[in-house]
């Protein structure tokens, strides 16, 4: 008959501990490394431009219904020399005095290498969108005088890449100023039936 060690037992739960220890501390010194490298890295936010907006629809009814129909162009540009973008998802709407106008677009997702350009032009509609009867009344003013400030906002979420490494996903907010003048010939162009294209070329607040 065979008798089982005392000390092969007591080693065997100390062999353990130490297999768990050097797992944790493996993981530690990656993680540890990634988050160096982030911060030498230090990843710049998205740089973005409207760079214009072609009309070809923009009419308020007299019972406060809004339609439009509005073309724009947007770039984003990573600053980043060593940190790739992902682009999960961005949707993109029109906003009058915090009212959205326009139904959400949305823009394929993609991937922006390093100082890397991407330009987008997505087409935003709105159909009989009720406006309020205080923004309502304001826009009928801002028409008349021939101004119309709106906001062209893009919301979604990214990744940034570093190496083989992806970060999580962070919420992206950017809002883009366009003043539309409707009363000044010298503006924009005509580029069809009743559509008018107007050169903005303004930068974007970016939050993420």
């Amino acid at each position: 008959m065979s008798k089982d060690c005392p000390n092969h037992d007591k080693k065997r739960p100390k062999l353990i501990r130490r297999i768990y220890a050097g797992i944790l501390i493996f993981f530690f010194l990656v993680l540890l490394t990634i988050l160096l490298i982030w911060a030498i890295l230090q990843p710049t936010k998205p740089k973005f431009i409207i760079q214009d907006a072609t009309v070809f629809l923009f009419n308020v009814s007299a019972a406060n219904f809004l339609s439009s129909s509005i073309q724009v162009t947007v770039s984003s540009r990573n600053p980043n020399d060593n940190i790739g973008i992902y682009y999960d998802r961005l949707d993109v709407f029109a906003v009058y005095r915090n009212q959205q106008i326009t139904l959400r677009t949305v823009i394929q997702p993609s991937f922006q290498d390093e100082n890397e350009l991407n330009i987008w032009s997505p087409f935003l509609i709105g159909d009989d969108v009720p406006i309020s009867p205080y923004n309502g009344a304001t826009l009928y003013q801002d028409q008349s005088f021939g101004t119309v400030v709106l906001s062209i906002k893009l919301d979604g979420y990214v990744r940034f890449k570093v190496g083989t490494f992806i970060s999580g996903r962070y919420h992206l907010n950017v809002d883009c100023p366009a003043v539309i003048m409707f009363r000044n010939p010298t503006a924009g162009i005509v580029v069809g039936n009743n559509a008018v294209k107007y050169q903005l070329v303004r930068s974007c607040s970016v939050s993420v």
